[in-house]
């Protein structure tokens, strides 16, 4: 039986979540967390920068509109797209993986392409950024810029497994990962381990 105006109308909306590529090495991170999320109720919205799809094909041999569970993508360079808008009703924001570029951009509020654009947008209206930054060694520079984005109200969350799971390959280590991800944009997966659950393994 279809559902009345006024039952559509109380029906909760999906918890929108925008997903920003950049060119750092880590796709696979990329895929594990998409993975880890398919089962939750959440519409993905993406961008990737011209950088990130080349990196996404070397390491992973995929274009971004192959990505599981990404209904939407908007062009880097359409500052026009939604996610430019304080407007948008993005939940969260994740930036995975983050250029060392892509977080002096946002640390200096540079809107050089959609990313940097809807990462500001996320700060200005207080809305939750998560940014997986992927560069070793740093220099002066990076900690200064991750120090900025910080007291900005985003949130660094370097692209670090968790190794007190045990994780036996590459990909389990990943998942790890993408569980703590989860859990910094609000997302609960129900079969993510935690540190309570070492005397289970």
């Amino acid at each position: 039986m279809p559902l009345s105006p006024s039952e559509i109308n109380t029906l909760p909306e999906k918890k929108k979540i925008l997903l920003g590529i950049t060119g750092a090495s880590g796709m696979l991170f990329v895929t594990s967390f998409l993975d880890a999320i398919a089962g939750l109720d959440v519409l993905v919205h993406g961008i990737c920068s011209s950088s990130g799809r080349n990196v996404l094909k070397m390491e992973q041999n995929l274009s971004p509109e192959e990505l599981p569970g990404v209904c939407r993508w908007f062009a880097p360079e359409d500052l026009s797209a939604p996610p430019a808008s304080g407007s948008s009703d993005y939940a969260s924001m994740v930036v995975l993986p983050c250029t060392m570029g892509s977080l002096a951009a946002i640390a200096g509020g540079l809107s050089l392409n959609l990313i940097h654009r809807a990462a500001d947008v996320m700060l200005k209206e207080r809305r939750r950024l998560v940014l997986a930054v992927r560069e070793t060694p740093l220099n002066r520079t990076h900690l200064k810029n991750m120090l900025a984005v910080h007291d900005a109200g985003a949130i660094l969350c370097p692209t670090m497994p968790s190794y007190y799971l045990r994780p036996q390959t590459i990909a389990e280590a990943a998942e790890t990962y993408s569980w703590r991800l989860a859990d910094q944009l609000g997302l609960d997966i129900p079969e993510r381990k935690r540190w309570s659950d070492l005397d289970q393994l």
